[in-house]
């Protein structure tokens, strides 16, 4: 199995040309990608109780669904024909092939589904699936037509460890969002600012968000930098800036315990003074794309807009190696907050020529990182 799992690896990993259309490699991507895909939906369609967001699951029963999963499932064992054909390495469709006959096994389109272990508590594998495939759909053409660093391969190095920081902190969306919201919901248990939050609601929406976005990155702009300024919150936040890659996936790697506290904090503004539920939505929705953006390995010339919203080279040299860029650009959504606040660094049209932490103090793997900050010193 070790040695399976390098060979596919390595094969992900190649070098450009030999990832050149008509090599077989895209098609072998494709097809992992779907199998996988179509593996996962098997299993939480299986298992909805245990592997599936409530507010999603009723989805899963619509014959539309079911018709998309087994076009999906095709066209993963086409693909990985034609990877094994086309390519001398057939690791990546083997893989698939297989990923799909045991989809098939268990039911395929029509796998059945059981509430036998329906508890309280999910994971939420259908938001991994989900969410991976949207932002990738969207943001690896993004970086394949407009990259910042055109050599880099969307299997960068550590790509594999921030898919996974990107899949625990997908599975365990329930225990982080209720985490989140926890200081939020118990100030409002807690006040009656019936009226203030009555006045706030019957606003027009669009109001309503560009006020959640100016009141949340205030918050978020003072928590974010106390997390550069203390130590031990440093050691938290570090894990963040460890990456020495910036692309669509890089973003996802955050401490748990600073997912937490950052959320926990920016989150009661836009909770506790009573915003239309589709308020929240529309920003949430915003903010979801906007910080995938900004940390995507894309150079996108944003004009004017630059001194209004956070761009990619904004947040890229908040994250910079470089000694300038220590300690700058904490305003995740409005520069002219670092501005206000004297912190502001954006030279020109440069951008960092790094990333990461000075030394690269940070281990590498996902365990190692969840433990760095509580080592001593």
């Amino acid at each position: 199995m070790g040695k399976l799992r390098k060979m596919l690896r390595a094969d992900l990993e190649v070098e450009a040309h030999e990832r050149a259309f008509g090599t077989g490699w895209i098609s072998g991507v494709l097809a992992l990608a779907c199998a996988l895909f179509g593996l996962g939906a098997v299993l939480f369609m299986m298992l909805p109780g245990v592997f599936t967001m409530p507010m999603l699951r009723e989805q899963y029963s619509q014959p539309w669904f079911r018709l998309a999963l087994h076009f999906i499932l095709i066209g993963a064992f086409v693909l990985a024909v034609l990877n094994i054909i086309l390519r001398k390495q057939k690791i990546m469709g083997l893989a698939a092939i297989t990923a799909v006959l045991i989809a098939t096994l268990l039911g395929g389109s029509h796998v059945e589904s059981s509430s036998t272990l329906a508890t309280g508590y999910y994971l939420g594998l259908d938001w991994f699936l989900i969410n991976l495939s949207l932002l990738g759909i969207l943001f690896i053409p993004l970086e394949r037509l407009f990259g910042l660093r055109t050599e880099q391969s969307i299997f960068r190095s550590d790509w594999r460890q921030d898919l996974f920081y990107f899949l625990i902190n997908s599975l365990l969306v329930q225990s982080l969002t209720f985490l989140s919201l926890t200081p939020a919901t118990e100030i409002v248990a807690h006040t009656h600012w019936t009226d203030l939050r009555a006045a706030m609601a019957s606003q027009p929406i669009w109001l309503q968000v560009i006020e959640i976005m100016v009141l949340t990155d205030l918050t978020q702009y003072w928590v974010h930098r106390l997390f550069h300024r203390i130590p031990f919150l440093w050691g938290f936040h570090s894990v963040h800036h460890s990456t020495r890659t910036m692309d669509w996936l890089a973003g996802s790697r955050m401490h748990v315990v600073e997912i937490v506290a950052l959320r926990g904090i920016t989150v009661i503004p836009m909770y506790a003074l009573g915003f239309d539920e589709w308020a929240l939505k529309a920003y949430i929705l915003y903010i979801y794309i906007h910080s995938t953006l900004i940390h995507a390995n894309v150079r996108f010339d944003f004009g004017w807009l630059k001194y209004v919203i956070a761009t990619p080279q904004f947040h890229h040299w908040h994250h910079g190696i470089e000694k300038e860029a220590i300690d700058v650009n904490f305003a995740v959504q409005f520069p002219w907050l670092d501005r206000l606040f004297g912190t502001y660094y954006v030279p020109g049209d440069k951008w960092p020529s790094g990333y990461g932490v000075g030394g690269h103090p940070v281990p590498p793997g996902y365990l190692k990182q969840l433990t760095y900050p509580f080592r001593p010193a």
